[in-house]
C-alpha cells in the first residue's frame, strides 16, 4: 500500500525548517564536523537534497528536500500537523500503467501539481 500523508507545514503548524539541520556534514555551512555534530544533535528536523527524477528515473535539474524528524517534531507530526491520511495506491497503478503503456502526458496528468517551497536568504544558507 502506498499512502499520502497531507500536512500543515509553515507556519500554521509551527513546523520550522530554520530549526532544521542537515542530515550530513557539509564543510561550507559548519565550520567543524563537532560544530555539525552539535547542531544535529539539538534539531529535531533533519534535511537531506535528494535528486529528483522524472517517470522515467531521468535526472532533474533541481532536488527534492527529504525531511526526517526526531524527538519532540515526531509528537508534533502525528498529533498536529497531520490532517488527512489516504491510500494512493489505485493513482500509482494509474500512473504506472500510463508510464508502461508509454503515455507520459497522461502519467503526468495523474500527479499532483508540485510548487517549489521559497527558502529565505538565511534557510539557504543553513540547509541549501
Amino acid at each position: 500500500m502506498t499512502v499520502h500523508a497531507e500536512c500543515l507545514i509553515e507556519p500554521a503548524s509551527g513546523f520550522r525548517l530554520a530549526n532544521a539541520c542537515l542530515s550530513h556534514f557539509d564543510r561550507t555551512r559548519f565550520a567543524t564536523e563537532a560544530d555539525w555534530r552539535e547542531a544535529l544533535r539539538a534539531s529535531p528536523v533533519r534535511v537531506q537534497w535528494d535528486p529528483e527524477r522524472d517517470l522515467r528515473f531521468n535526472p532533474l535539474p533541481h532536488r527534492a528536500i527529504q525531511i526526517g524528524l526526531s524527538g519532540s517534531a515526531v509528537a508534533r507530526y502525528v498529533g498536529d500537523w497531520i490532517v488527512s491520511v489516504r491510500d494512493v495506491t489505485p493513482l500509482a497503478h494509474e500512473v504506472h500503467a500510463a508510464v508502461r503503456a508509454g503515455d507520459d502526458e497522461a502519467a503526468r496528468a495523474l500527479l499532483p501539481v508540485e510548487r517549489p517551497y521559497p527558502l529565505s536568504d538565511e534557510l539557504t544558507a543553513r540547509i541549501g
